[in-house]
């Protein structure tokens, strides 16, 4: 049986892929961008299998609108990918307060307002499943992302509430974490260099300079591959909670994990000192 999509992010990147190869296959796909102009081509190859939408996902009422009609237009909805977002680059100390507000405007909020408009409709079919494109920057952290790896983490703990309040409505909810995937002209897009950085402040150009020498060492994923990859996840009975997307993130985050247990371990005295325990 065909499933149903509602994809935000679709104009281009590993959003695009994802609708390509739920077309590809026979799904049926409401992809959602900021312009339609950049879906003319997929309404044209598709036809009625695709239902082009403009939309901001800032807008909760448009979110709204968006997937009511997604919903009246295809009568059902099987998969909800909350893909749209983009990462704000600078120190903590150089971000504007109209920086993080979008930031967190689109990569949180946004996801949010997708899954409120969503979920009642999932509820009553006794079935859906949420897909939430975080990031291993959802995981651990460098400098000058302070603002994105906010956004991330924030989606993370979001949805792995949200998998424990509705695993009970048979809706799943899977969080897909990428490395880099060459989605700018077959490259690896330069985090440092996206459109979104803040206003340089000159005691940071040295951390800037070590950063840039490091950028790109990770090969670039294919995001066609990812897009198969997604498909395999949406079609499986047993759906995992989270999902990297690509090679050389895994041992970096073991190490992280492995740091925090030691770190927590380390201190642990301490902590039973600030419960009001033994050596308090």
């Amino acid at each position: 049986m065909s499933k149903v999509w509602f994809v935000t992010g679709s104009s281009r990147g590993l959003g695009r892929c994802f609708v390509e190869a739920a077309l590809s296959r026979g799904d049926k796909v409401a992809a959602t961008a900021r312009s339609t102009a950049s879906l003319g081509d997929l309404a044209a190859t598709y036809g009625d299998a695709v239902l082009p939408l403009e939309l901001d996902v800032t807008d909760r009422a448009a979110v709204f609108e968006s997937v009511k009609r997604a919903a009246g237009h295809f009568g059902r909805l099987d998969v909800v990918v909350n893909n749209a977002g983009y990462a704000q680059v600078g120190a903590i100390e150089e971000l504007t307060e109209q920086e993080l507000r979008e930031q967190l405007e689109t990569n949180l909020f946004g996801a949010v307002w997708v899954i409120q408009a969503a979920l009642p409709i999932l509820r009553e079919q006794g079935a859906g499943h949420f897909v939430q494109l975080s990031s291993a920057a959802g995981l651990i952290a460098v400098p000058l992302g302070a603002a994105y790896h906010a956004s991330k983490w924030a989606v993370e703990g979001l949805n792995e509430s949200l998998a424990h309040e509705v695993a009970g409505f048979g809706v799943k909810v899977t969080v897909i974490e990428p490395g880099g995937f060459a989605t700018r002209n077959g490259k690896n897009p330069d985090p440092l260099d996206n459109g979104h950085s803040a206003a340089p402040n000159p005691v940071y150009n040295g951390l800037r300079e070590r950063l840039a020498g490091m950028t790109g060492k990770q090969p670039a994923g294919d995001p066609v591959a990812a897009a198969r990859a997604l498909l395999k996840i949406v079609d499986a009975g047993e759906p995992p909670l989270r999902v990297l997307f690509g090679q050389g993130f895994l041992p970096m985050i073991q190490q992280a994990y492995a740091d925090r247990l030691r770190t927590w371990a380390d201190w642990q005295d301490l902590s039973i000192e600030a419960h009001g325990g033994p050596g308090a």
